[in-house]
């Protein structure tokens, strides 16, 4: 089970929660356990123009030029340039590709140009920045 909660440092030091009485009670399911405590800078994650640009340019262009329906391509492209995280499996280190639901923009965009730089150099595919293509909104 993980828990996520936002809140700010205060010039002291102190964290104000953005909702204390809902922290307490998310808390409490964890009574008992030993737990860690992360604090990380809250971040955007990828915004909706980029995501149209990815499924709508990237995906759709790759899948076109290799024969796959869009979702396989892009479950290829996530094993082959998403960021790995470590998940414990029965005990054991599984490695997996990091969703692109949870990147951040920066992080994304990161994913984006690896993907692009492969198209180019590996399968002389031009894929174009967003700022050189209209992507549409749904």
């Amino acid at each position: 089970m993980r828990y996520k909660h936002y809140a700010i440092v205060n010039e002291k030091g102190k964290l104000e929660l953005s909702n204390p009485d809902t922290f307490k009670q998310e808390v409490l399911k964890f009574a008992g356990k030993r737990v860690y405590v992360v604090v990380d800078e809250e971040k955007q994650n990828r915004s909706t123009p980029q995501n149209n640009y990815y499924w709508g340019v990237v995906v759709k262009m790759l899948a076109d030029e290799l024969g796959y329906i869009p979702n396989d391509m892009h479950k290829i492209l996530a094993d082959d340039h998403a960021p790995k995280k470590i998940l414990k499996v029965a005990g054991k280190d599984k490695v997996i590709a990091k969703s692109t639901t949870e990147m951040k923009t920066d992080e994304f965009e990161t994913y984006l140009e690896s993907i692009r730089r492969f198209a180019s150099l590996e399968l002389n595919c031009k894929i174009p920045l967003p700022n050189e293509v209209e992507v549409g909104d749904e």
